[in-house]
Parts: structure tokens; C-alpha cells; sequence
């Protein structure tokens, strides 16, 4: 089984590399805007997950650049995404306002979340 997720990871990475989404042109401007805009935000994912690569891509179709924590290649990461949003699961999105930290599972949820943010 661990062979054929690793196969199948492989082959949506393949694909998302050839059909990838391409970024709008905006103003330096504009895409400073939107940094601000999600300033505070951190993504917790696997690179070849079906469902991270989806937040991925609708991330790139908006011009979003919010830093990107891989659980698998940083272990520390995993124990912040068990210890402090209380579950395992990927993708999740860390939301620090102020003094609140808030966790949003759900790739769906994650990217109506990111386009309102921006609009």
C-alpha cells in the first residue's frame, strides 16, 4: 500500500508540474496587497497530497505566497499541527490574528478562506 501512495503521489506531482495554474500579472503594487492581506498565515501539508496540491494551485491562480510547512520533511512541524490544532490531517491552515491562532482543515474551506481574505 505505502508503494502505491508513493506512485500515486508521484504521478499528481508529475501532472501539477505540466498542467500547473499560471500567476496574474499584477503591479508590484497589487501583490504587495495581497502579501499584507495574508500576512500571518501558514499552510501545514504534504507536497504530493491530492488535496494540498489543490490549496497549491488555487494559491498560485491568486498570487498567494504564504509560507508552506511541510510535515514530512520537518518533524517539528508535525508536532505543532498535533499539538496545537489537535489533529494530523492535511492540508491545514494556520491563522494567527493578534493574540488568537485559529486552524482550517478542509482544502475547500482553505481556499474560500484565502479568496475572501484577498478581496
Amino acid at each position: 500500500m505505502k508503494l502505491v501512495r508513493w506512485l500515486l503521489g508521484r504521478i499528481i506531482l508529475f501532472f501539477n508540474a505540466i498542467f500547473a495554474p499560471k500567476k496574474p500579472r499584477l503591479s508590484i503594487a497589487e501583490q504587495q496587497e495581497i502579501n499584507r492581506k495574508t500576512q500571518g498565515l501558514q499552510l501545514y501539508q504534504l507536497a504530493a497530497c491530492p488535496f494540498c496540491v489543490k490549496v497549491r494551485r488555487a494559491m498560485r491562480r491568486n498570487s498567494i505566497s504564504i509560507e508552506l510547512r511541510d510535515i514530512k520533511a520537518q518533524p517539528e512541524y508535525l508536532d505543532e499541527l498535533v499539538s496545537q490544532g489537535g489533529s494530523r490531517k492535511v492540508p491545514c491552515l494556520r491563522i494567527e490574528q493578534a493574540d488568537k491562532v485559529e486552524w482550517l482543515y478542509e482544502s475547500s474551506d482553505i481556499i474560500n478562506y484565502l479568496e475572501a481574505r484577498i478581496a
